[in-house]
């Protein structure tokens, strides 16, 4: 859905090195201030939570001192930007940090204007667009988000090139740019990059302290709130039971919203308590003091039980990420990595929430690029109180939104022939209740005409085979059939477009391959 969110960003263009803008103030010693929830006797320097440092030590390669005075100048910036959007109005084109923290530069579409940002210490950059005319541009995109095929990874507001970028895989540009042109959106003010990104949500995920949905899936807890806690939407349904690392009852998904949007709000039993603490994965934890959102440019960590403790920067915010499941607006793009186990995780800038781990591109060992929801947005949206490191109070819960997911249609199975034979083959196993897709859990790209598929399966298990075709900003089954005696079989003459297809076991557990060729 479309929120129409200002967009208060840009993405890491400047080079080390720059002269700083933000001059840095003194700052406290090693002592950590009362209640900040740091163990006794472990140093955090400034008030910073010795793990953060840590993290961010390791990540942004910074020693220990630099990372202090880097969330020191951040914290200075993020107060003088405030100050900024609301004197400069209508004509704030949107700011950035420098690649090393130092220097916060501030768009403006009058010149006139200039003479206020350097008074607050920054730089000004004039330019043509203010960002309001930025994000009518990418509202304009979000408005056909469903007609984007899966060649278009996403598109989000880039105030440092005062422009709208949308993100096409090598060899579909021309595609993306005719895209665009067809939204309605002015032409001059969207760039098409190319990039290799396939976005896609992390399901299995954890960032902070894993839960479990149904027994069967798993995520992490985002933040505390009272009640209960936020995690990612696509962990889960309204409905959907949880329970805890200990495997003891949990909670109940109490809203839940995915694609459009990409949060949830489990709502807890009275075994649970809410901390407002994120864990480290290595015997400590970060304590949560507020939800103050961070500049584009400022350094972010998140924590994933897949990962631990990874950091990085934020690169963009109000992005677009056109999932396999559907489009989701308004997520922040940083290039923090994360991998399976770590959907639904705590994003934190300092002692700061900043969001839960929706999906990314890439994994912890070659980069990549991940997505987080904003905390702010869910609390607001929910009317829900986030748990601080001096707060653990449970009063009244508030009400889930009116809007439930609708049960997916009961399929209609048709049986098929069993020889299998095909270009492409891949194989695997499920158990009742799972599903897989292929090629690789991505997707193809079809001519018109005829497209056949064939499975084979050994064990106890009846397996559904379906073929679905990218449309209307989701995957649509248009054929099926279910195994019988091992064996499955479709064939169609389809239309040209992107196709997958998606393994279902209906009872028991399969090995199966799957063979199929196209167009």
């Amino acid at each position: 859905m479309d929120r129409r969110r200002m967009t208060a960003i840009g993405v890491v263009v400047a080079a080390l090195g720059l002269t700083a803008a933000v001059t840095l103030p003194s700052f406290a010693g090693d002592s950590a201030a009362p209640g900040t929830g740091v163990p006794a006797g472990v140093k955090a320097t400034g008030g910073v939570a010795p793990e953060v440092v840590d993290a961010m030590s390791r990540d942004l390669r910074l020693s220990r001192d630099q990372a202090v005075r880097r969330l020191t100048a951040e914290r200075q910036a993020a107060s003088a930007l405030n100050r900024l959007r609301t004197s400069l109005g209508a004509d704030y084109g949107g700011a950035w940090l420098s690649a090393d923290g130092s220097t916060l530069t501030v768009a403006v579409a009058d010149p006139a204007q200039a003479a206020k940002v350097k008074a607050a210490g920054a730089v000004p950059k004039q330019v043509r667009r203010a960002v309001s005319e930025l994000d009518t541009v990418k509202s304009r995109l979000d408005s056909v988000g469903r007609t984007a095929t899966p060649e278009i990874a996403g598109w989000y507001v880039d105030v440092a090139t005062n422009s709208v970028v949308v993100l096409a895989q090598p060899g579909a540009e021309a595609r993306a740019r005719r895209w665009a042109t067809n939204s309605g959106a002015s032409a001059d003010a969207v760039r098409v990059a190319t990039s290799r990104e396939q976005p896609r949500p992390l399901f299995d995920l954890v960032g902070g302290e894993p839960f479990f949905i149904n027994n069967s899936g798993r995520c992490s807890i985002g933040f505390s709130v009272v009640g209960g806690f936020v995690t990612a939407g696509h962990c889960g349904p309204v409905g959907a039971r949880t329970t805890g690392f200990n495997r003891a009852q949990q909670g109940t998904f109490a809203a839940s919203s995915f694609p459009g949007d990409d949060w949830a709000f489990v709502r807890t039993n009275n075994q649970w308590t809410p901390q407002g603490v994120v864990t480290d994965f290595n015997g400590g934890v970060v304590p949560v003091n507020g939800s103050t959102e961070a500049p584009v440019g400022a350094s972010i960590c998140r924590s994933g039980s897949t990962t631990g403790a990874r950091c990085g920067v934020v690169q963009a915010k109000n992005a677009t990420v056109n999932y396999p499941e559907g489009t989701v607006t308004g997520l922040t793009r940083t290039n923090v990595c994360a991998e399976p186990g770590d959907s639904g995780g705590s994003w934190i800038s300092g002692d700061q929430a900043q969001g839960v781990t929706s999906g990314g591109s890439g994994n912890c060992a070659v980069g990549g690029v991940t997505f987080f929801q904003p905390v702010n947005e869910i609390l607001q949206r929910n009317n829900l109180t986030l748990v601080t490191a001096g707060n653990a109070q449970q009063p009244a819960q508030p009400q889930a939104p009116a809007t439930t997911p609708a049960a997916a249609p009961a399929p209609s199975p048709t049986t098929g022939g069993t020889a299998c034979a095909g270009t492409v083959r891949r194989s695997g196993t499920l158990t009742a209740g799972r599903a897989q897709a292929q090629p690789d859990g991505r997707f193809y790209v079809a001519q018109a005409g005829a497209q056949s598929a064939c499975l084979e399966a050994t064990g106890n298990g009846q397996l559904l085979l379906e073929l679905q075709r990218f449309t209307g900003g989701a995957f649509r089954t248009v054929a099926r059939a279910a195994t019988v005696d091992g064996g499955a079989k479709l064939t169609i003459d389809g239309a040209a477009g992107a196709y997958r297809y998606r393994i279902t076991a209906l009872s028991g557990s399969a090995a199966y391959t799957l063979a199929f060729t196209a167009n």
